[in-house]
């Protein structure tokens, strides 16, 4: 295990204050980054190979060299929005180190020219966007935000913006949209927001963790940091594991570590007595894994090569006393409620997957009816505005996959069931003719 570096002593007292964040160094790395060229800040992160931390997973370094050059106005996003169910890193790391995230931000705001930085945090975090706009304050203040940072020719105003809670918004052309004023609804792409984005200027958007780890390549070297996990996975990853866990929590881990040390070593493993059944290993919108994939490497291609994804670093335990009809049932239901309803196959798709698996539930259904959610799920995949659609029908179409059998035995449970319930009601006597009703 490498030494932790978002975490790094992530409880000292007093690390959201500028103050304690100066004295360990913080800030120091904004200096150096300052003292070199745009394209050398660029090519750090690119050489570090560092990929982003929110879900889709796609090279910062990359992203970054997408920005167009000029004098133009141009825009940093960092999407703070976490509405992923399962998810609670970046939450710890706004909460405990702020100061940490908006340095990384000034940074890359150095490095694609960008002069104009919002922090899109989600409605319900009200205690970390507080922390947030003290951080922001007190970088202000100090030099770090505003015209000619430190002296150089950046000029940066950095803006904390509060969403209200929609799940689509972590998407981000929907974030876009809200953060314009408008409903938060996916845009069609192309565009792309490296070229269109906010106010239609060029736009580079970001995880919390992606931004905060930038400090640390400035420090490191990208060529340094980038020996650090996989080759296709580089440096540490802050993992938010929970569900039936003895000890849940966020975990710093370097990419590559075998999942069970995640699930077991790290998180405790399930109760006392009981097995994982099945884990998602990227949030709710990823296709589960059984135990037996436990081994594989918690990387971004070992969860793609195990049928699955890393997505935002989130491990989902569910031990074998939960059905999984109701982890399903549960799974598609908050999905059809946070629809945004633009596109057709995930407005009705997630309506009509709720719909089937109450009658898998209450005994309704057939063995058919679960080969046609299964093709329903596969038809939605890759046809929707954005991938929220997909995020409902991965899991369950995973589900279905792997769990069939206890699909029908739960179908034939409730039947039966529903047919004792039926056997003990005493038909109704017959009315005598002529009987005065």
């Amino acid at each position: 295990m490498t030494d932790l570096m978002l975490f790094d002593r992530i409880d000292e007292p007093g690390l959201a204050t500028l103050d304690v964040y100066a004295r360990r160094g913080g800030y120091e790395m904004l200096r150096r980054a300052l003292n070199m060229t745009r394209e050398e800040v660029v090519h750090e992160i690119d050489a570090s190979g560092l990929r982003g931390r929110g879900g889709a997973g796609f090279s910062m370094g990359k992203k970054a060299s997408f920005i167009p050059h000029g004098e133009i106005d141009k825009y940093l996003v960092c999407n703070a929005d976490e509405s992923e169910p399962g998810t609670f890193k970046d939450r710890e790391l706004m909460q405990k180190s702020p100061h940490m995230l908006v340095e990384g931000m000034i940074i890359a705001a150095y490095a694609v020219g960008a002069n104009r930085a919002f922090i899109f945090i989600r409605g319900e975090y009200e205690l970390q966007a507080q922390i947030l706009e003290r951080a922001v304050a007190e970088a202000r203040d100090a030099g770090y935000l505003g015209e000619r940072i430190l002296g150089s020719d950046l000029d940066l105003v950095l803006w904390v913006h509060r969403g209200a809670g929609a799940y689509i918004c972590g998407e981000e052309t929907a974030l876009l949209d809200s953060l314009e004023g408008r409903r938060g609804n996916p845009r069609l792409k192309p565009p792309f927001p490296a070229n269109q984005g906010l106010y239609q200027g060029p736009t580079l958007i970001n995880n919390v963790e992606t931004l905060a780890t930038v400090p640390h390549i400035i420090r490191m070297g990208g060529a340094e940091y980038a020996k650090i996990g996989t080759p296709d996975s580089t440096g540490t990853k802050v993992v938010s594991v929970s569900g039936n866990v003895q000890r849940p929590g966020n975990y710093e881990i370097e990419l590559g570590i075998p999942a069970r040390e995640l699930i077991y070593g790290l998180a405790g493993g399930p109760p006392e007595g009981r097995q994982v059944k099945l884990w998602f290993p990227g949030g709710s919108s990823s296709p589960v894994l059984t135990a037996d994939e436990l081994d594989e490497p918690y990387s971004f291609d070992g969860m793609a090569k195990a049928g699955s994804m890393l997505g935002s670093g989130a491990i989902i335990v569910v031990d074998d006393s939960n059905s999984v009809v109701d982890v399903a049932l549960k799974t598609a239901e908050f999905y059809r409620h946070e629809s945004c309803g633009k596109c057709t196959p995930c407005r009705e798709g997630t309506n009509w997957t709720v719909k089937m698996l109450q009658r898998v539930d209450s005994g309704e259904a057939t063995p058919m009816d679960l080969d046609i959610m299964a093709s329903v799920c596969q038809n939605i995949i890759g046809n929707c505005l954005c991938v929220l659609g997909d995020a409902m029908a991965e899991p369950i179409g995973s589900m279905i996959a792997k769990f069939r059998d206890e699909f029908e035995a739960h179908i034939e449970a409730a039947r039966a069931r529903n047919e004792a319930l039926l056997g003990d009601q005493a038909p109704p006597e017959p009315m005598l003719q002529g009987a005065v009703a």
